[in-house]
């Protein structure tokens, strides 16, 4: 026995490191802390819009060991709502941990807020002219004409109570300081409305005139005329005949 006891002391100290290593995760305290998550909506009709603010991230609080919790952030947090089910309407939905993706060794334990509410709207379509948008003066001397687009309509889409409103679009800005001559240009065609989108074109050629210009013409008056007139009756001296 006492040939084999080296050998045997180094068997138990080598189980109680395994059990050491193994046991530290359930000895490590736990404890809770909060994040921000971010709200993703998956699953929108195509048809429908909202139309009022919805939170970009809600407050949980999670629990789990503190090793866990310090390797988890707002980044790889995520609450995902689906929304495949509203109507035009008012809606509400109620957050639950399982809408939460979090590791399994961790635990929701509370969310803010419970509900989010939020109203839905038809989207519809609508074709509007086009607005060029010119920036600044030509330089002394040359004038800017009329701009011209191609096209000069563009099919919008937006919620219903929001595109019966809008008259018109905009292009992106036409820088006009510095023209000196006539210039073609391809610009973005824009809305102002983060709810209204532009279906098509989405670009259109603008061409905006610039010439020099042209000085006044001196009036002719009345005593000039006369004295242009005698000048022409005036007999020519015989030499000039």
């Amino acid at each position: 026995m006492t040939a084999n006891l080296p050998l045997k002391l180094l068997s138990v100290f080598l189980a109680f490191v395994v059990w050491f290593a193994v046991s530290a995760p359930r000895r490590e305290p736990v404890s809770e802390r909060a994040f921000a998550a971010p709200v993703s909506l998956v699953r929108m009709p195509r048809d429908l819009a909202i139309t009022t603010p919805v939170p970009d991230t809600v407050s949980v609080r999670l629990r789990g060991r503190v090793s866990d919790l310090r390797s988890l952030s707002s980044q790889n947090l995520e609450v995902t709502l689906d929304v495949s089910w509203v109507t035009p309407g008012d809606a509400v939905i109620t957050l639950s941990p399982q809408a939460m993706s979090v590791p399994p060794q961790i635990d929701v334990v509370a969310m803010e807020p419970t509900k989010l509410r939020f109203h839905v709207e038809a989207l519809r379509q609508k074709v509007v002219p086009i607005r060029p948008f010119l920036i600044g003066q030509p330089p002394p001397g040359f004038n800017a004409g009329d701009p011209t687009l191609i096209p000069d309509h563009a099919l919008i889409s937006g919620p219903a109570s929001q595109i019966r409103n809008v008259t018109e679009v905009a292009t992106e800005r036409i820088i006009m300081t510095g023209r000196t001559e006539t210039f073609l240009q391809n610009v973005t065609v824009v809305s102002d409305s983060s709810l209204i989108r532009i279906v098509e074109p989405v670009t259109t050629q603008a061409t905006v005139p610039v010439s020099p210009e042209i000085g006044p013409v001196a009036p002719v008056t009345t005593t000039d005329a006369a004295t242009e007139t005698a000048a022409e009756k005036k007999p020519k001296p015989k030499g000039d005949q």
